[in-house]
């Protein structure tokens, strides 16, 4: 009896841990010892996609082609997919794939039944940076846990932009754009602001210099084109097509590549509105959503202790919600642990072992896998293009045993659309015209701006009155008797303003709406349900 038909050999005990009774994705076929087995199946249940997962390998062995694989098979099995475009050559998953010598025999290899096929997909920018229907967010919506992540504050700062966002909250006073956001800080520290957080603590004018100066940086890096309104409701990301497959949501973001922390920061918002606004589901046949977050290692980098742990927090509670997460990076080291435990479906491609920072790197990778009846450190190593290291979650929720694999060839066109037909796709979607116009209606900035207007013009007049009766006063004093003694003294001009109604109403700010605080969830955002 061959290797590819004993059950009791090595290579059937693997091939056993992936024989599921229920709908799962077809990733690939087995590798032992050398040899492609076509009849042992590699595959992931596909109530086991909301457990989240991980894809990492070096640059070049295949990565995105594998989640390419999978958002296609969620598709066709009527999963809604959400992926961020990082370098732009993920477009083509709308389109049929073209058949060529290389895909023919990778489809024989692995017993695939290949045909060209595009899924149904929209494609989306940051706000409306590059090709895309623009994605905006509001400053209060995004919140201050991820602002501080991307004006790269200090644990203080964080606190600060905190108190910020909870008086603006308290007062009804709506952060639309990053000029809202500027202006109820420079309030704050003014003369008429400083006493409005005075029984809380108070904004120094340092701490205040720090978030406006960041402000400025983040506007220079183009960040002001992504907050405004219509603000995106991510409940779009949930639609099916006609025909039921689900809706490939392709976020494109070269135009942004070179601001990683910027996008990935934003996506992050994406994924807690997502959790803030969809109920509690449990256990589903098939997920709501699955997300993929590609290059995920720049979501971590130099992130503060409280977003780390929100991050955390919401994988390990979205799940619940119907809702898969993907991290996609070039090794597990890159996702902190606390996250990558969280992380049920594991695939990954080769590594590389050039310099002791590498080698290290393998040793840990080999680490996070359960027992192997592979030398995984040789593998690892060895593997080729389109080949991976799979561990998934079984039916039960039980790890599947380690499964060296040869992946499928995508069905769809492997490699950017081109323009032309990106940009036809865009404009032609339903949504376009209701999110490509941007908005800017009156929000803190024009309040602010208006009453600080008003006491300027009220303080004028108060001057003007004040020279008249003054001019007035002397006209008397000089024909006024001796006897009748020197007249009482006026109010000073300071003594009028600050006395005034409209001053002490400036003074409280403008939102005299108390009790109107917005709302977070665990990551700062403000919530909404659907």
């Amino acid at each position: 009896m061959s290797e590819s038909t004993d059950p009791a050999s090595p290579a059937g005990r693997i091939a056993a841990g992936y024989a599921f009774t229920g709908p799962a994705l077809e990733l690939g076929a087995l590798l032992w010892d050398g040899a492609c087995l076509p009849d042992r199946q590699i595959r992931i249940p596909l109530p086991m996609l909301n457990r989240h997962g991980l894809v990492a390998g070096a640059t070049g062995t295949g990565k995105t082609k594998t989640l390419q694989l999978i958002a296609e098979q969620l598709s066709a099995a009527g999963v809604p997919v959400f992926l961020a475009d990082i370098k732009g050559d993920v477009s083509g998953i709308a389109a049929p794939g073209t058949p060529n010598e290389k895909v023919a025999e990778r489809a024989k290899e692995v017993a695939q039944p290949w045909e060209g096929a595009g899924f149904p997909s929209e494609f989306y920018s940051l706000g409306g940076i590059g090709p895309g229907i623009p994605l905006r967010a509001t400053v209060t919506s995004f919140g201050p846990v991820l602002m501080s992540k991307v004006l790269q504050l200090n644990q203080t700062q964080e606190q600060s932009l905190g108190l910020i966002f909870h008086y603006a909250d308290t007062k009804g006073l709506e952060l639309i754009d990053l000029k809202d956001l500027r202006a109820v800080v420079a309030f704050l520290v003014s003369d008429r602001g400083k006493a409005e957080l005075k029984g809380i603590g108070g904004l120094s004018t340092v701490t205040a210099g720090v978030i406006l100066r960041a402000l400025t940086a983040f506007e220079q890096q183009g960040a002001a084109e992504f907050f405004g309104e219509p603000e995106f409701d991510t409940g779009e990301f949930l639609r099916t097509a006609a025909d039921g497959r689900g809706v490939v949501s392709v976020l494109e973001l070269p135009a942004v590549q070179e601001k990683p922390q910027l996008f990935s920061t934003f996506l992050m918002w994406l994924l807690a509105d997502l959790y803030t606004g969809l109920p509690e589901v449990g256990d589903l046949e098939k997920p709501k959503l699955v997300f993929f977050f590609d290059e995920a290692h720049l979501l971590f980098n130099g992130a503060s202790k409280a977003f780390l742990e929100s991050v955390t927090q919401t994988v390990r509670l979205i799940r619940s919600k119907g809702v898969g997460v993907f991290f996609v990076t070039q090794t597990p080291k890159d996702v902190p642990s606390d996250v990558l435990a969280q992380l049920g479906n594991r695939v990954q491609h080769a590594l590389r072992a050039f310099t002791p920072d590498d080698a290290k790197a393998l040793k840990a990778t080999v680490k996070t896998f359960p027992n192997s009846a592979y030398d995984l450190e040789e593998l690892l190593t060895g593997l080729g293009t389109g080949e991976a290291v799979v561990t998934v979650l079984s039916e039960k929720g039980a790890p599947t045993p380690v499964a060296a694999t040869r992946l499928r060839a995508p069905q769809s066109l492997m490699g950017p659309i081109g323009p032309a037909a990106l940009d036809a796709a865009v404009k032609s979607s339903l949504l376009y015209s209701r999110y490509a116009q941007a908005l800017d209606r009156e929000s803190a900035y024009e309040k602010i701006s208006a009453e600080q207007a008003a006491a300027e013009a009220e303080a004028e007049a108060a001057g003007a009155r004040a020279a008249a009766e003054k001019q007035a006063g002397e006209r008397a004093k000089e024909t006024a008797k001796a006897e009748r003694g020197a007249p009482k003294p006026e109010p000073s001009l300071a003594q009028q303003v600050v006395g005034s109604g409209l001053f002490r109403s400036l003074a409280r700010s403008v939102g005299t709406q108390l009790g109107r605080e917005i709302s977070r969830s665990i990551f700062g955002t403000a919530k909404r349900r659907r």
